[in-house]
Parts: structure tokens; sequence; C-alpha cells
């Protein structure tokens, strides 16, 4: 080897020993720990009466069949229990038809994307995102200082597939995630697999899946079943309504799993485990979550068609509207109101994200938006 060669393999064995000894020594890593990943949504204490609808949470919570593992295995919570994190696994992989050495549990999602991209980019292996997209995995890139190439979505408001795999012949990571946060909208699957079948050499798609129950989406484990380079993440924060719960995956071929090993390990939370679980084997849950929040999200799109506002049609539990002023005058407006809703991105400074809450809180949200344009 090069001495050039023996520098850069020196730098990467240093950066990850040294990501490696910051995790386990529990430290507050910028992109890592979860007040971080929350402060961009975080919006202090609030009114009783308020309106939260900023961080596409579902306020159904978690289901009843989850509520009671929980609740039941509360007292034992002084003990790892280990089996029950191995038990959920074996549950989500039988349920995609996977061996369960292709499913790799974690405390959500937001954990597996932060290693996928330390273990998979570098300053000369960049990161590719669409754009606006979830910046997680953007900050973790810059944190290692891994180039982050944004990509704009198309017309459709769908990830530019072509223009991403085109972005770097050196990509390491192309993130897509489906349906797209903030928009909610989604890349169809011809284009997923377009993106296996043209990614650079030695690049993985790391297919974001947080949001993909509330869609008719077809999902992306059986590409992992096919030893697609590809890694899925899936969590339980969104449909499942278990965001404060933790829990979540990433499915993948053992080989590409192996590498997120590295960035840290420790017992997960067991009541995120078992009501995970419990979830899983719950009949009709996703069916009929994915119908109530659906009601929910196309009454308020028909209330803003009827009053002539600009959004993205979503299938998911956000949405983005386009404002005739800077997004963040309308979050203050809307604020005013008790009416919380989500934040503005960069590429789109006259939007602001709308999460779905009950339909309750939904018509205060319309009755907030009739106050603020006088409609």
């Amino acid at each position: 080897m090069t001495s050039t060669g023996l520098q850069s393999e020196f730098s990467r064995r240093s950066l990850g020993r040294r990501a490696l000894s910051l995790l386990g020594a529990g430290a507050a890593l910028p992109f890592y720990n979860e007040p971080a990943l929350a402060q961009l949504s975080m919006i202090g204490p609030l009114p009783p009466d308020a309106v939260k609808i900023n961080a596409n949470e579902n306020p159904l919570g978690p289901c009843a069949e989850a509520a009671e593992a929980i609740y039941s295995v509360v007292k034992k919570g002084g003990r790892y229990m280990y089996e029950e994190t191995f038990s959920f696994s074996r549950t989500l992989a039988e349920q995609e038809g996977l061996k369960p050495n292709y499913v790799m549990p974690f405390p959500g999602s937001s954990d597996p994307l932060h290693r996928a991209v330390l273990a998979y980019t570098s300053p000369d292996k960049p990161f590719i995102m669409g754009d606006p997209g979830y910046e997680a995995g953007q900050r973790a890139a810059q944190f290692i200082g891994s180039k982050v190439i944004r990509v704009p979505l198309n017309s459709k408001f769908e990830h530019d597939v072509k223009a991403m795999v085109a972005a770097s012949p050196n990509a390491g990571v192309i993130y897509i995630c489906n349906p797209n946060n903030p928009t909610g909208t989604i890349t169809p699957r011809a284009d997923i697999e377009w993106v296996l079948a043209n990614k650079p050499k030695g690049s993985i798609l790391l297919l974001d899946e947080a949001y993909i129950h509330l869609s008719t989406e077809t999902f992306g484990t059986d590409l992992v079943a096919k030893d697609r380079d590809l890694i899925v993440l899936r969590t339980f924060s969104k449909l499942y309504g278990m965001a404060g719960l933790r829990a979540g995956a990433a499915i993948g071929r053992p080989d590409l799993l192996a590498k997120l090993s590295s960035y840290g390990a420790g017992a997960l939370p067991l009541t995120g485990m078992v009501g995970a679980a419990a979830s899983l084997k719950s009949p009709n849950l996703v069916a009929d979550r994915r119908k109530i929040i659906g009601d929910t999200r196309n009454d308020v799109f028909d209330f803003l068609h009827k009053h002539n506002a600009r959004f993205v049609p979503s299938v998911s539990n956000k949405f983005m509207v386009q404002w005739d002023k800077p997004g963040g005058e309308m979050v203050k407006a809307f604020a005013a109101e008790k009416i919380f809703i989500g934040r503005v991105w960069p590429a789109w400074p006259n939007h602001a994200r709308v999460s779905i809450g009950t339909p309750d809180e939904m018509a205060k949200f319309k009755t907030a938006y009739k106050k603020i344009f006088g409609v």
C-alpha cells in the first residue's frame, strides 16, 4: 500500500474509532442524540388547548395489543430480556419473507440511518439525497466530512433518480425516503429498481420506509430478499404510533448490516420491542389506521381545494403547503392561534409542513386557516 493509501486508511480507522468511542461514552454527537434530532421540531411548553401537528406523530398512539404488552412487561424492566428483541426480529423477518439475520433491530430508524452514513460514506464517497428531504443523514455525513449532494425533486415531487445516480460516480449512499419526508410523495417502484440497476459500483441504496405503511406502495424488502445492494429502514414511530417508545429495524443482506454494528451496541428498550412485536401481530392494524389517517388527510385536502390553496398531494401523514408569504411567517401566524404546524425547508422557503392529527385537531387547523386568511 502506498503512503497515501496508508494515510487514507489510517484516517478512516481513526474516524471510525473516534465515532465509536464517543458513542460508547454516551456523548451527545450533533447528529446522533434524540434532542439533536428533535430540535428542528421542538417548540417548548404548549398551552393545554394547543394543537400539535408539527412532527409527523400519530396521535392514536400504540394499538391496544401493543399497550397491553408494554403494561405487562414494565415490571420486568430490571432485566435485559434479550429474547424479546430476538422475538421481534424473527416476527418482522417472517412477515417480510426473510431469514432472521436479514433484520437488525434498533430503537427507531434514525439510529441505523446514521450508522449507514458512517459506514458507507466518506470525504470521497458522497451522500446523495433528494431536496427537500429528511436531513438526519445529511447531518451525519457533514459531521464526518462526507460530501452531501442534494438533488431537487422532479416536477411530480418524486426523487429524480437519474439525476441522483449521475450526481457522483463515487457515491457512497443514495438515500431515498419513500414516501418522502417532508412532501409525503411516492417515488415509483420502477425508479427504485432503476437506481439499483444503475447506481455506482460499491454504493448502496438506503431506502427509508418510515412512512410506507401509510401508502399502498410495494415494500422494498423483496429486493432485499434478492440480495440487492440496499438497506431498508423501518420504524414503529409513524403508523404504529410508537414515536416515544422507540422501535425500528434495518433490513438488508447480512454483510451490509454487519457494517452497522461497529458503531455502537447495547440492549434495546424492552417496552419498544414487545410493543413492536405485538403491533406486527395485530391483523387489521395497518389497514385500519391507513384508512383513518387517509380519510382525515383527504378531508383537509378537500378543504384546501375549496379555498384554492396550493399544496403537494401526499399519501402520508403530512403534506407541504405553499403560502403567499415566507413559510416561517405562516408558522408564526398559526402558532398565534395555538396551532403548531411544521417547519420550513431551505429549498422551498414559501412552504411549511403540516402533519395529520385527529379529525378534531384538523378541524381546529381549518378554523385557524379561515381566520388567518379571512375566508
